[in-house]
């Protein structure tokens, strides 16, 4: 039912959208105009608090912190025109000519005080933990001590000074993530609960500025004649009129020259582009995905022998190559990306993950030990939740039927769109989830540090001392070596304790318009990026 209810509007939706009698063209040379299709509208554009990352990639063109990416993917000077990384901290030097899209100067107070708010207990940032090396962060954001009492300081307008709790030589790369983007004090408390709701309920300070957002429909940015560095952005505009899940619709849009890039080709739109000769390309974008449990006291899934009963029936080559169809796609067995730089090579060359070995038998048997230990001669159904795209439905479907076939399991499939996924994520409802998770910087630690008791993001709020330990370690020294064998620890401990369950780690196969130039496809930093985008005429 939900197969056949998702073509019928599927099909409705593209009808819609082709047969509207008033359609973008994919490239404007003259009015410097490119025109795309996202899968969703951004659920969260307040930066202290977003997670998502339709609302990062938005940020990223809209906004801009101390430090951002160049199209290598080398940090560059952002906000600050200079910086200095010490051991105790970190000094920042910010541009005079920044400034916000009203014509107001940017100032380091700005930056004091989205930091104070991402800390701040009752903002209840998902990402606040990302700011734990600062002095004072966790003991703020625990409602220990005041906002005032982080360490960071405007030294005077143009000057920022940061202090920290304990070493963190990845620092300057967590001053481009959207968390850290600056924020006008005066504008925020004028906008009260309304702050980033709609486009003119946010100021920027990036090279775009959204000047038209219709929720669920489309949405649109243009050049901020305010940004310092304005001369070398060439795109006027980026105009979204399309916001589609439907990864058909969004390929006929391409093919018919109405937007000039569709994203995650499957196998019938693949087949579609290789029918017409289109380039196809092709990236690593860093998500790694997997079947995440609950945790919490009041669920089976808390249960070890019933998360290994679920392990040892899971294959993630089958799942990948006959399931899941997606090109560019490998099987996952650890949450560490394959491209992760260790000590001298490849993190996953130096410390091999472990694979799960496909064993029934066991598998059973590890479910018998779970009854006995829960206490119960059978186990309730259990509540998968997953997204509504066609690769989630069927990615469901698959898992229902193979827990079923194998242990007897019932699932109830909890299909919800994007935002309210999220929202259940959040809030616990659910057993287990299809979740992932991409990086926020290029350190291990970002995935690493996904599963400390700490982190909000940590949705199934699994808890182990030992596994806080070694992330602690990986935080806390610079020292390559130390911090390799932590992650190699860190490794070890999510496949005992059958933390999550690795499925894939995600290559996206797109096509572009041959005459658009310049867009960076990207694992760390918002994707796609249309920042050092030209047409060719």
């Amino acid at each position: 039912m939900v197969k056949k209810l998702s073509r019928w509007w599927g099909g409705l939706l593209l009808f819609w959208l082709l047969g509207s009698p008033v359609l973008a063209a994919a490239l404007d040379w003259q009015g410097r105009k490119v025109t795309l299709a996202m899968t969703s509208e951004p659920p969260d554009l307040n930066s202290t608090t977003s997670t998502d990352a339709v609302s990062i990639m938005v940020l990223n063109h809209v906004m801009e912190g101390l430090l951002t990416y160049d199209p290598d993917g080398n940090l560059v000077a952002g906000v600050a025109e200079r910086w200095q990384l010490r051991e105790d901290g970190a000094r920042f030097w910010l541009r005079k000519d920044a400034r916000w899209s009203d014509g107001r100067p940017l100032t380091a107070h700005d930056f004091v005080f989205a930091w104070r708010q991402v800390l701040a207990p009752a903002t209840a940032s998902q990402y606040a933990f990302i700011l734990f090396p600062l002095a004072n962060a966790q003991a703020i954001n625990e409602g220990q001590l005041p906002p005032e009492r982080l360490g960071v300081q405007a030294l005077d307008r143009y000057t920022l000074e940061v202090r920290f709790s304990r070493p963190c030589p990845y620092f300057p790369g967590l001053t481009a993530f959207a968390t850290l983007y600056p924020v006008n004090e005066a504008f925020y408390r004028s906008r009260g609960e309304r702050y980033a709701a709609d486009a003119g309920d946010l100021l920027y300070n990036g090279p775009f500025r959204l000047t038209q957002w219709v929720h669920g429909a489309s949405l649109k940015m243009e050049k901020n004649q305010h940004y310092w560095n304005r001369e070398q952005v060439w795109l006027n505009e980026i105009d979204v009129p399309y916001i589609t899940e439907d990864g058909n619709a969004r390929f006929n849009l391409f093919r018919d020259n109405h937007i000039a890039l569709a994203d995650n080709l499957g196998e019938q739109t693949l087949g579609g582009a290789l029918r017409e000769r289109m380039q196809i390309k092709s990236f690593l974008d860093g998500g790694i995905f997997y079947l995440e449990f609950n945790h919490r006291p009041d669920r089976v899934t808390r249960n070890l022998h019933l998360r290994k009963a679920i392990q040892a029936v899971f294959n993630a080559n089958d799942f990948v190559y006959k399931v899941l169809g997606s090109p560019g796609t490998y099987p996952a067995y650890t949450l560490f990306p394959r491209w992760m730089k260790g000590e001298r090579d490849l993190f996953k060359r130096e410390y091999p993950p472990r694979k799960p070995t496909v064993d029934i038998q066991r598998a059973r048997d590890y479910l018998a030990a779970a009854k006995r230990e829960l206490g119960v001669d059978s186990l309730p159904a259990l509540t998968l939740l997953a997204d509504d795209s066609a690769g989630g439905n069927r990615s469901a479907e698959f898992l229902q039927t193979l827990f079923k076939q194998t242990l007897g399991l019932e699932i109830k499939v909890d299909v919800q769109i994007f935002k309210q996924r999220i929202a259940k994520m959040t809030s616990g409802d659910f057993d287990l989830v299809m979740a992932g998770w991409g990086p926020d910087y290029n350190d291990l630690l970002t995935y690493a540090d996904l599963f400390m008791s700490v982190n909000l993001n940590n949705r199934g709020r699994y808890s182990s001392q030992v596994y806080d330990h070694w992330v602690e370690v990986a935080q806390n020294t610079v020292d390559v070596k130390s911090r390799m064998r932590a992650f190699g620890q860190l490794q070890q401990i999510l496949f005992d304790d059958v933390v999550i369950l690795p499925m894939y780690e995600r290559g996206k196969v797109y096509v572009q318009h041959p005459n658009l130039r310049g867009v960076i496809r990207r694992a760390v930093g918002g994707d796609p990026n249309f920042n050092y985008a030209v047409i060719e005429p």
